[in-house]
């Protein structure tokens, strides 16, 4: 028997076409490539309106007058204040981009510490077991089980009192979210860990003597956070909700301290009743718009990590299928025939 090979090994993409938003975007097609690039849009702009909010805004967050006096109460959208000013003279536009900003920092901190500590007792929990597992388990679902919102508020008043300075009240509003959030990466991370200990090389470590503490970091760890992306992007859209929620009650940031779509809100309830509506719907616009692209960032991504979910291209893997052959003559090809030509035949021409 003889055996011909005939491979063709596809070139490596260039490294622009590796990185991981632009692989995931080249995986994409049709209305799920349209919502993965929508969401990435609308998340580019908000990073980028609050990074450069310095630049941006028009005025400062606390502004009440400029070179020509006060600003004014109430005022409509004109060329001096683009989208109006509030009931408390503050400009509207200046407050919407620098609460950009504040979102940002309280969704970095709030999604820092929440993957710290959800991981490691997630790592912790579901490597050694015990009662420490049942304990840590009991814990979290038992803050798993408690509304979100109202979690919130309480940690809210008991680290800051309901309102606090401009670092102070994103650190008390990031805890706040945080507890919110580590169930639900403990729970991830825990059920992850529980399926990757068992597996062969993990007992090929222990039986070379590697120590529990190498185990977990370099073989346990790195297996058991590979979904965690797609969860924080979908929680930094929760992020959002919750920060405005806890503004909206009043136990975010204060005012004077920086500037924050959900006391916006609350201060604007009036103001609608008696014809202002740019007062809340800039502010209402800004929640949406952000939570949206997060979104769809969040859904498709977890679409193409899902194999029953994605839809591939067809024909345009980036390789082409080995052909080989286990007949001698090399590899068998249909004629004619058809698949009837490749079937054996009697002496007499006749399909066996």
């Amino acid at each position: 028997m003889a055996t011909t090979a005939k491979t063709t090994t596809p070139a490596h993409p260039p490294l622009c076409q590796r990185l991981p938003v632009v692989r995931q975007v080249r995986q994409s097609v049709g209305l799920q490539r349209g919502m993965l690039v929508a969401g990435l849009v609308l998340t580019g702009l908000f990073l980028l309106t609050a990074l450069f909010a310095p630049l941006l805004a028009p005025y400062g967050y606390n502004q009440l007058r400029d070179s020509a006096g006060p600003f004014g109460a109430q005022l409509g959208p004109s060329a001096e204040h683009w989208l109006g000013t509030t009931v408390g003279g503050y400009d509207v536009a200046s407050r919407v981009i620098w609460g950009s900003r504040t979102a940002l920092m309280v969704i970095v901190v709030a999604l820092v510490f929440s993957l710290f500590l959800g991981v490691l007792l997630g790592l912790l929990s579901g490597y050694f077991g015990g009662w420490l597992d049942r304990v840590l388990v009991v814990v979290c679902d038992a803050i798993y089980a408690f509304p979100s919102l109202l979690l919130a508020i309480v940690m809210a008043i008991v680290i800051s009192g309901g309102q606090s300075s401009l670092y102070g009240g994103i650190v008390a509003a990031a805890i706040s979210i945080t507890v919110v959030f580590v169930p639900q990466y403990f729970r991830v991370v825990r059920a992850e860990t529980v399926r990757i200990k068992s597996e062969a090389f993990v007992e090929s470590a222990r039986v070379i003597g590697a120590g529990h503490g190498r185990i977990m970091t370099r073989h346990v760890l790195r297996n058991a956070t590979r979904t965690l992306p797609l969860i924080l992007t979908l929680n930094a859209s929760e992020a959002i909700l919750t920060l405005a929620g806890l503004g909206f009650l009043g136990f975010g940031i204060e005012p004077t301290a920086a500037a924050e779509w959900g006391f916006d809100l609350n201060k604007a309830i009036s103001d609608v009743t008696s014809g202002v509506w740019w007062t809340a719907v800039f502010p209402g616009l800004a929640i949406v718009l952000v939570v949206l692209g997060l979104t769809l960032v969040g859904e498709s991504l977890n679409d193409l990590a899902d194999p029953r979910l994605r839809t591939r291209r067809r024909g345009d893997d980036g390789g082409e299928v080995a052909e080989t052959s286990v007949v001698p003559g090399g590899a068998q090809t249909a004629g004619p025939a058809g698949l009837a030509g490749l079937e054996p035949t009697d002496d007499k021409g006749a399909q066996a």
